[in-house]
């Protein structure tokens, strides 16, 4: 094997939005209200596999704006990529797949929240950016902490689906 195909290969594909949503289940009563939305923001990544060396990445964020008791609006949003991804040892292609991937996507995304937040008559939300490494490694060390509780749970017959 020549030195050419053993080098490490990261490129771009695409970058797309999969999936927007929006409601507004109070409007057009919501308006009419003065007191400025309480924002909530939940953040979820993934990463799978679609052939050999080929990845999506995806960033997924929901933004739920409050005002009282009542929703004025829900925005789903899901932006994903294409990644090649060849010859990267194994343990640097996770942390690229959970932190470099949703760096790159995640911008598009913010853009793309904050355009459909404005189009439904709203005050535009400009997301924070975001510390993917940081994270990356809360979801890590929550899943360590899930796999160590695992064995617990089942030596005191609790079972888990």
């Amino acid at each position: 094997m020549s030195d050419e195909t053993q080098q490490p290969v990261f490129q771009i594909q695409r970058v797309y939005l999969k999936d927007l949503s929006l409601e507004q289940p109070n409007s057009p009563a919501i308006f009419l209200e003065q007191e400025a939305p309480s924002i909530e923001v939940a953040l979820d990544v993934g990463a799978s596999p679609l052939a050999e060396g080929i990845f999506e990445s995806t960033v997924t964020i929901t933004v739920t704006a409050k005002v009282k008791d009542k929703v004025a609006f829900l925005v789903e949003g899901k932006q994903a990529g294409i990644f090649e991804a060849r010859n990267i040892p194994a343990e640097q292609l996770d942390p690229l797949l959970g932190i470099g991937c949703p760096n790159i996507v995640y911008p598009y995304l913010r853009a793309n929240i904050a355009d459909v937040i404005t189009r439904a008559g709203f005050p535009p939300v400009h997301l924070a950016e975001i510390n993917f490494e940081v994270f990356y490694q809360q979801r890590l060390q929550a899943m360590a902490e899930a796999a160590a509780a695992a064995p617990a749970a089942a030596a005191d017959g609790a079972t888990t689906h």
